[in-house]
This record gives C-alpha cells, structure tokens and sequence, in this order.
C-alpha cells in the first residue's frame, strides 16, 4: 500500500510539472479559455469517457460471467474504476492486471480462471487496439488529415509493431500448455536455486494445479468464438468512445473547427500508440507531446494548451480520482459462489 501511496503522489508531481510547462508561456489566455470552456460539451466529453468504462466493464462482466453465475455488472463496473487507478499510478499500466486478478478471485473466481479471463480480455483489447489502428493509418492515408515527420512515424510504427507482438505472446500464452508448463517450471527451478522457494515438490504441484485451471478456463474461448467477437466488438466501440472525446473538447471553446469526427478518432489513435511508449505512469510527458504535435495543426497554441489540460483531466486523472473512490468502497467478498 506504501508503494501506491507513493505512486499516488509521484503522479500529482507529474501532473503539476506537466501543466505548468504547459501554460507557463501563456497562462492568461490558456486561464481565459478554459474559463469560456461550454459546460455542455464538458459534461458530453464526461460521459463518453464513463461510456468508454462500462463498455470495458462489459466486456469483464460477460466473460466472468461463465465461470460465476452470480456476479453482477455493478460490481465489474467498480472493479473496471478500481482497475483505472492502479493502471494510472503504474508505468505503462502495469498494477491494473494484477488488481483484477486479485478481485475477480475475491468474487470467488479461480485465479487461473481469473488470470485468463484478464489475459483473454486484453487480448481482445490489443486487437481492437490494432484494428482501430490501422483505420486510422488508412484513413489518414486517403483524407491527408495531417503529416508525421520521421521521428513521429518511426514511433508510431514501432507502436504498432509492440501492440501486435504483445497480442500474439498473449494469444501463444493462452493456448500453449506446453509453453506455460516449461517457463513455470524454469522459474521454480530458479527460485528454488537462489532459496526463494524452499519446498519445490509442494511449488511444482501448486504451479501444475494452477496451470490445469487456467487452460481449462482457456477452453471455453476455444468453445465460444462468439463470446470473444462479442468482448473484441465492444472494446473497439469502447476505443471510438475514448477517441471521440477530444472533438467535444474543441467543441467547447465555440470556435469554427474544420475538423470531422474521423479526422479526430484518427488523430487521437496515433496519439495513444505514440505515447504510451513513456516508462512513466499514463505515458505523461510522451502522451502530452504527441497530443500537441498531431492535434496542433487543427488548433492554435493557445487553444491547443487549453484542449490538452481539458482532455488530460478527463481521459486520465478523472480515472484515478474516481477509481481511488470505488477502491475505497471496495469489500473484497462480493459475488462469492
């Protein structure tokens, strides 16, 4: 707990270094606009991000669904914002998974079962991430919505590359028992050789037990194809919700905008797989160049500032701050069978 106190308070130092960086060369104007910012597109931007959280929360619910008849989507819907403020505060949001795991097991799921339910969910995830991806490559293509130097597009390509390679290993790692089975093993043999792991008879049948109910579990997707197009279809309407958002938040300041819908989904695409490559909690510093450098050339300075501050707030910290509040109301024995 010490250690998420600590990351807790790392993220507001970021955050406020950032933000000062950004508003420090025009603060008067960035103030005024974000003072004018229509409340009505605010509160719309607002809801497409709590959209974008249910359809994640969905895409647990059905999938937990099928190994506990009891659990209710309330309770995935808080687990989803519990997940938000653990991916928020970790470097390339990597607390997230665990928790999941952690309270999918407290709703009285295995944790093999609830390891390759957060595996298949984030391979569903991956290649929705991908798929959108590449729209947005050929969207971009056709309309000319804006160019990438070289440094953005080698990122950017790079990104892709990393996406589709993490959905692969988890695709291999979901179906490979025999995989599964030999890095289990070597892991327990190097515990055991370093005197981590003492008993290692007891460890190898835990570890065979764990790995039989996690492939069990993998078994079902093999069975229900339309369970995984069902998650994979969500998540990429969940995707558009989140890449919306920030045509709203321009929106806001009532000025003429000779921008379409597509032209932001794409943009905001490329600035999500440019700038999740910051070893930093919600890829601050590289997610913040990348919004400015691709949505720059639709808005002036000024206005881009302001756009970036508002949208920051609500794709990113407002997850924190709400997830931080559901983590708080949070039992640990609910849903048990």
């Amino acid at each position: 707990m010490k250690n998420y106190k600590r990351n807790t308070i790392l993220v507001l130092l970021i955050m406020l270094v950032v933000f000062f960086f950004i508003i420090k060369d025009d603060y008067q104007n960035i103030i005024y606009n974000l003072s004018i910012a229509n409340r009505w597109f605010l509160l719309l931007s607002v809801i497409f991000i709590l959209l974008y959280y249910l359809l994640k929360a969905i895409c647990i619910y059905s999938i937990a669904k099928e190994h506990n008849k009891k659990i209710k989507l309330k309770d995935m819907i808080k687990q989803t914002l519990v997940t938000q403020f653990f991916n928020g505060i970790t470097p390339f949001s990597t607390g997230g998974q665990p928790m999941q795991i952690y309270m999918l097991k407290n709703s009285g799921i295995s944790v093999g079962s609830a390891t390759n339910i957060i595996i298949q969910d984030f391979l569903m995830y991956q290649l929705a991430l991908v798929t959108v991806g590449i729209i947005a490559l050929i969207s971009n293509a056709v309309f000319h919505y804006f160019e990438l130097d070289a440094g953005w597009t080698t990122l950017l390509m790079l990104g892709f590359a990393i996406n589709t390679i993490i959905g692969l290993c988890l695709l291999f790692i979901s179906f490979s028992q025999k995989f599964n089975d030999f890095i289990g093993k070597l892991i327990i043999k190097i515990g055991v050789k370093f005197r981590i792991i003492k008993d290692k008879e007891k460890t190898f049948k835990i570890w065979e037990k764990k790995l039989e109910e996690f492939h069990d579990s993998a078994k079902l997707f093999k069975e229900k194809k339309s369970l995984l197009l069902k998650c994979y279809l969500f998540n990429c309407l969940a995707l558009v919700a989140y890449y919306i958002i920030p045509l709203f938040v321009f929106l806001s300041f009532n000025i003429n905008l000779s921008i379409s819908p597509l032209s932001v989904i794409t943009s905001s695409a490329f600035v999500l797989i440019i700038g999740n490559f910051m070893p930093i909690p919600g890829g601050s510093v590289g997610i913040e160049l990348a919004f400015t450098s691709i949505f720059g050339s639709f808005l002036d300075s000024s206005l881009i500032s302001s756009a970036l501050i508002i949208w920051r707030f609500i794709t990113y910290y407002l997850g924190i701050l709400l997830g931080g509040c559901a983590l708080s109301f949070y039992k640990g024995s609910e849903n048990k069978k």
